[in-house]
């Protein structure tokens, strides 16, 4: 039997977390059409990545754009609408926890079409943070949710969630990561950027909580001043944090403010950095993946197993914990990681697998996906 599913994307992290399942499920026969809300609209942020990941170009574009939260959901809200009234799917995939994500999911299920969730299960408890709310309710109204490790899968369990709904099926954006790291190498990005293999840190930072408070921006531009007298600090800087800096006259010739970097370039100068600073969920883990010490500057963190078996450390928005944790990744020699469970670059075959089950129920379907189970 012929399926249609629809994928959903709207920011970056979608389209790393989407492109391994949609490749899984288009060898599988699966017919499948892409949806661009527009959430984040830049050529680096969306038109290169339907191109590294080998994506197809979208079917449909909704041309958000940024604006409030309520604007950006109440525009996917009625654009996905339209788009399930003119089109027959069996299911709606998104992935994350972005307002495109949750108000897909909305969408999807009052018109009765299965959402399938990847990237559920993570919690960080900070109803402060809006992708919480979106995470929350995403799974709430999911019918089948593919948690990237045990953590997540616990944390449904512990909400009612029918574990029947939940598949352990491992993190489908190592599997993007592995890809292209794979695929390309890293010397060209190295040599663009003037650095050598360890000779660096890589710094992303981009939370509203720090970059639209000036005094705590301007607190933790000084500490990256300081490690920059010892090595080089690249910084490629987000839209909405270079317009904070801009305030700020403070300058250093070792601290690198470039422009946003397209996903390979990234994840190349990733894996090479002698240590990184991020604010982002994505970059716990790909550097957990990789191997590379990090740094996470927020005061919680959805993502804990790259705590205990990863190379993530977690100093909350605190500039002096920020100075000492920059001090011991510069004297240290880091550990060799422990490898997490599933993060093998196979997540998006075990999510394929999963979403065919719920597709076709069948004993042949539930026995292939016996070990993705928690």
């Amino acid at each position: 039997m012929s399926h249609s599913v629809l994928y959903v994307v709207g920011a970056r992290p979608n389209f790393v977390k989407l492109a391994p399942v949609l490749q899984a499920l288009s060898e599988r026969g699966v017919k499948g059409r892409l949806l661009h809300t527009g959430q984040h609209y830049d050529h680096l942020l969306s038109r290169t990545f339907i191109e590294q990941l080998s994506l197809p170009d979208p079917d449909y574009y909704l041309e958000v754009g940024s604006g409030t939260h309520a604007e950006q959901t109440s525009g996917v809200l009625v654009g996905v609408e339209r788009v399930l009234a003119d089109e027959q799917f069996d299911t709606v995939i998104v992935a994350g926890d972005v307002n495109s994500t949750m108000a897909a999911a909305l969408a999807a299920v009052k018109a009765g079409v299965p959402v399938v969730h990847v990237e559920s299960g993570l919690r960080s408890r900070d109803w402060t943070m809006p992708e919480e709310i979106n995470r929350m309710v995403t799974d709430r109204v999911s019918t089948l949710l593919l948690c990237h490790c045990q953590d997540a899968v616990d944390n449904l369990i512990a909400e009612g969630v029918d574990q029947q709904a939940i598949a352990l099926v491992g993190n489908t954006m190592i599997d993007s990561l592995f890809r292209l790291l794979n695929n390309q190498g890293t010397a060209d990005s190295l040599d663009r950027h003037d650095v050598t293999s360890r000779g660096y840190a890589l710094v992303t930072l981009h939370r509203p909580a720090l970059v639209d408070n000036d005094d705590r921006l301007a607190a933790t531009l000084d500490v990256l001043i300081e490690v920059a007298e010892s090595l080089p600090v690249v910084f490629p800087v987000h839209p909405r944090t270079r317009a904070r800096l801009t305030t700020s006259p403070r300058r250093s010739p070792g601290l690198r403010l470039i422009e946003p970097l397209d996903y390979l370039d990234f994840v190349a100068l990733e894996s090479q950095a002698r240590f990184v600073i991020t604010d982002s969920g994505g970059v716990q883990e790909e550097t957990s993946a990789l191997g590379v010490p990090c740094i996470t500057y927020r005061d919680n963190t959805e993502r804990p197993i790259t705590i205990e078996l990863g190379t993530n450390r977690l100093v909350g928005v605190n500039p002096d914990a920020l100075r000492s944790a920059c001090l011991e990744a510069l004297s240290d020699t880091p550990a060799k990681p422990i490898a997490i469970p599933l993060w093998d670059g196979r997540a998006g075959v075990r999510a394929a697998e999963a979403v065919m089950q719920m597709l076709d129920p069948g004993p042949v379907a539930s026995a292939v996906t016996a070990s993705a189970r928690p």
